[in-house]
């Protein structure tokens, strides 16, 4: 296992994510190294700006966090994001045009993001809280597909939390280099640990300092 401190996208997503509450996230993605912030669009720019000179990446979300968005809409959020200096994208999945079966609507819509992202990394939210195992599958492989280079359990914000049995799922059914993100429910080391074991190449999570100071040091 690599640091585990590279592993955490350290987020803050919630509504009443000020500026102080941005600066103290920065901060402590610089203490710890954390492989990156997940933050709003609004807070890209203060973010990017906090974190100049060091290695942690700026990620945001585009289409969230509900995914129901036009594709139009999620294209601009990334451009806009990009231009902005933005490194990483996750993006959330249209649920409902999965669940009609609208795969290439899906699919085509991943690909129109990954488009604006000009090369950055997208990571695709595919929501599993509200899926079938085998809609999960059908999610997994269509983000692959689309060129996404990581597939990611949970907004947060939604029904499900990222789940051992969730990842090892996803990570039959991913192809090529495509990695995965666990993302909600992320609470301790021993919840790290087991999802990483299980396949997990990043985990989303606010707890990142409590899951580092938990891990046995060597």
């Amino acid at each position: 296992m690599k640091q585990l401190n590279k592993y955490i996208d350290h987020t803050a997503l919630k509504p009443d994510a000020s500026k102080e509450k941005i600066t103290q996230l920065c901060a402590e993605a610089r203490t710890w190294d954390f492989a990156s912030v997940c933050v709003n669009p609004c807070n890209i720019s203060l973010a990017k700006e906090l974190l100049a000179g060091s290695d942690v990446m700026v990620c945001t979300v585009i289409g969230f966090p509900l995914g129901q968005n036009t594709t139009a809409v999620k294209v601009a959020e990334t451009e806009d994001a990009y231009a902005l200096g933005c490194d990483e994208f996750d993006m959330v999945i249209n649920v409902g045009k999965l669940k009609d079966g609208c795969y290439d609507y899906v699919r085509d819509e991943i690909a129109a993001v990954v488009a604006a992202a000009k090369g950055k990394t997208v990571k695709v939210i595919i929501e599993t809280g509200l899926l079938t195992d085998g809609e999960k599958a059908i999610a997994t492989r269509l983000s692959c597909e689309a060129g996404a280079h990581f597939v990611k359990t949970c907004t947060g914000f939604s029904a499900g939390v990222a789940t051992v049995e969730d990842i090892r799922l996803m990570k039959q059914n991913v192809s090529g280099d495509v990695k995965l993100k666990a993302s909600a429910g992320v609470r301790s080391c021993k919840d790290a640990v087991a999802l990483i074991e299980a396949g997990a190449d990043r985990l989303g999570t606010s707890a990142g300092i409590a899951i580092i100071s938990e891990f046995p040091k060597a």
